[in-house]
């Protein structure tokens, strides 16, 4: 871990090509400094390189919320009935439908908000904006974060420079939330995924069903069934990712009483069969996944648990 320049660098760079698409992606992943323990899953450098002109189509998983800024080309990008276009700042919402983009070759910054992280940083209900995604410098409650914009897409600045910066200005808008440590009891009972039953969760997290269901709205988006759901469906969407080659029976988590239930479920979240999605080519979402389990080790955000335990 290199703590140089006030930054926390988790490795150094991870790189895959896609023959196939003619691609290549690398990524970089930085540990948020100890201040924002819990509130963002990672910072990260995204580098996207394919053949001139050409662009590539894929589909991000259901996630938390999300900013992310393109020095370079800007995506277009759709959730649900939900699409922009032409943006260096893009915002989103937690998600529990895919992100269906297309991207050209771009140099990219994202920052994703864990559920503390949106009750730290986030002046609004979680639940009124799932599945959305748009243009973040007029965005309702992701718009202050625009003051980010013309650093973090500009090339001529480094990348410790830019880290500084986004420290030094998240750092300055985070404010303390009363509700910490409920959701905190909350979101390690999801990752851990030991329950599969709303009560099992309220009881292990020592609240009343009522009011779990009321943190979950606040701070992280759905209802905790679907939340459990959602994290159910994640551990078997990476498993399959990350195994090149298995079946989806081999992948599909053990909570999951058939494949039919299995079926039904993943064409819920990702707004298609497990074979049509089997059948895709993923240039992006596979090389980011393998890189980020590699190096940061959790494949995707709904993975990761609230506080990092391996430094």
């Amino acid at each position: 871990m290199d703590k140089s320049s006030g930054t926390f660098l988790v490795k150094a760079e991870d790189e895959s090509v896609n023959d196939a698409s003619h691609c290549s992606v690398r990524s970089r992943f930085y540990d948020p400094p100890p201040q924002f323990d819990g509130c963002f899953t990672t910072f990260y450098q995204l580098a996207f390189d394919c053949d001139q002109g050409e662009w590539i189509k894929d589909y991000l998983q259901p996630e938390w919320g999300n900013i992310r800024f393109f020095g370079r080309t800007t995506p277009r990008a759709k959730i649900g009935t939900s699409a922009v276009e032409g943006e260096r700042f893009v915002a989103t919402g937690p998600s529990s439908l895919p992100c269906q983009f297309e991207l050209s070759s771009t140099r990219m910054w994202g920052i994703g908000f864990l559920p503390l992280g949106w009750a730290r940083f986030i002046d609004a209900d979680a639940v009124d904006w799932t599945n959305s995604v748009g243009a973040g410098p007029t965005h309702p409650v992701f718009s202050k974060f625009d003051c980010l914009t013309d650093t973090l897409c500009n090339p001529e600045i480094s990348t410790e420079e830019q880290l500084a910066f986004l420290h030094e200005t998240l750092e300055g808008m985070m404010k303390p939330n009363r509700d910490e440590p409920k959701i905190m009891r909350i979101h390690t009972a999801l990752v851990e995924g030991e329950h599969n039953v709303v009560g099992d969760l309220a009881e292990q997290c020592g609240m009343s069903i009522r009011t779990l269901e009321r943190m979950c709205h606040r701070y992280f988006g759905f209802t905790p069934k679907l939340l459990l759901r959602r994290q159910r469906f994640m551990r078997s969407l990476t498993s399959f990712m990350l195994q090149q080659g298995s079946r989806w029976t081999e992948a599909m988590d053990e909570e999951y009483h058939d494949q039919a239930q299995f079926t039904r479920e993943f064409t819920q979240f990702m707004t298609m069969t497990p074979s049509k999605y089997a059948s895709l080519d993923h240039p992006i979402l596979a090389s980011f996944m393998e890189a980020r389990a590699r190096v940061w080790g959790s494949a995707a955000q709904t993975l990761d648990r609230p506080v990092r335990t391996d430094d």
